[in-house]
């Protein structure tokens, strides 16, 4: 195994077109759950110039203004460019609504052990959590720094600290490993649309970021840039406006950035635009809370855990943890632990994390909450999945 490398991860700020669409389809999931906590829906949505296209399959007791879910998200998100803007852009559906199936509106919270039991997940997926004690949120640092950076570039648009920018944004960072603990950054990208053209002149745009981003979010960081950091703003030049009129967008499109910078294995199925019956959406939070946990308790310092579910069956077939060396118990070990301390049935998940009624009790919606910036690791929003409250049955 690798004890010296070096290691990048992106983010993306919330109007890049693919988080554009991650956050329509979240919003769509949240006003589904506040009208009715037993809705089943999948919403997708892809964008590009002037035009949105959303595709839904749905059975909700109650009504859903497609249209108007995704001319709010895009006008809160701040478009408002002559391109691409809520009034005049184009919203295209293909909408399903599906027969209600009974066998689904169950309500974990009230359900005994043997019913939780018989309630199988509906689709075949194998997810990854992961942990390691290089962050205070256990999250890898690269992906951790360029979540930083991509909230604090928003933060200066919208409080208007620098108003030339527009919602469109990426940053990644580079991280330096020595013996597989962070030992410098290697270097640094931040890539800003702006409103117009030449506006402000590179050598300005990069003064004023480096001071109103770089160095705001590495004031409070242990590893910070050196003189050997390699730092660059917009290398390719301008970037006038950016968003869909530039570039199209996807959900489901950001896996590495939604849970771990690609530092550790994730699931290809979509996290956002799904109902919390999805496993492979749920799934991947029971993994990401049971590997906090592990790394919480001084079991291991790094640790993966992977869920591998099949349809029909209330419990994932396979639990399997890798801790890269760093176990202070076997892996074998540790997997056993894990099964008597977790309830990876899919029932026993919604029930722990109260996943369908949460959309009715967090002000302003809670999955659109996570379809930016990240998923998993996030100490801004109490997620339930982010708790460390199984140390006592895993500790040493």
């Amino acid at each position: 195994m690798k004890k010296d490398f070096m290691f990048t991860s992106e983010s993306v700020t919330e109007g890049h077109p693919d988080k554009l669409c991650d956050q329509i389809s979240d919003a769509i999931v949240d006003h589904c759950l506040r009208q009715d906590p037993f809705a089943r829906v999948i919403a997708e949505c892809a964008v590009s110039t002037s035009i949105v296209f959303i595709a839904a399959r749905f059975a909700v007791d109650g009504t859903v203004d497609f249209p108007g879910i995704a001319r709010r998200v895009i006008g809160q998100v701040g478009y408002e460019q002559e391109a691409f803007n809520p009034k005049t852009c184009s919203i295209v559906t293909s909408l399903r609504e599906l027969p209600v199936d009974r066998s689904l509106r169950f309500d974990e919270r009230t359900l005994p052990d043997e019913e939780i039991e018989r309630i199988p997940v509906r689709n075949q997926v194998t997810v990854f959590g992961f942990a390691c004690n290089q962050t205070p949120s256990l999250m890898p640092l690269p992906i951790w720094l360029a979540h930083k950076l991509a909230r604090r570039l928003t933060s200066v648009r919208l409080q208007k600290i620098l108003p030339y920018l527009a919602p469109d944004g990426s940053t990644q960072v580079g991280i330096e490993y020595k013996d597989r603990k962070p030992f410098r950054v290697h270097s640094l990208t931040v890539v800003t649309s702006q409103n117009r053209e030449g506006d402000p002149d590179p050598e300005r745009l990069r003064k004023e970021i480096r001071e109103a981003v770089i160095d705001e979010v590495f004031g409070d960081e242990a590893i910070r840039p050196d003189n050997d950091t390699r730092v660059f703003v917009n290398p390719d030049g301008p970037f006038p406006v950016g968003g869909p009129s530039i570039h199209s967008g996807l959900t489901g499109r950001k896996n590495a950035i939604d849970t771990y910078g690609e530092y550790s294995r994730h699931s290809g199925s979509a996290l956002s635009g799904k109902d919390p019956v999805r496993i492979d959406r749920i799934g991947a939070y029971a993994a990401r809370y049971a590997a906090k946990n592990i790394v919480a308790a001084g079991v291991a310092d790094e640790c993966e855990v992977q869920l591998s579910y099949s349809i029909g069956l209330s419990r994932p077939v396979s639990v399997q943890v890798e801790t890269f060396g760093t176990g202070r118990r076997p892996d074998g070990e540790i997997a056993g632990a894990l099964e008597k301390a977790f309830d990876f049935r899919l029932a026993g998940i919604l029930r722990q994390f109260n996943m369908r009624h949460l959309p009715g009790i967090v002000k302003g919606g809670f999955y659109r909450k996570l379809a930016a910036y990240g998923h998993m690791g996030r100490m801004d929003i109490g997620l339930p999945w982010e708790v460390a409250d199984k140390i006592h049955l895993l500790s040493l």
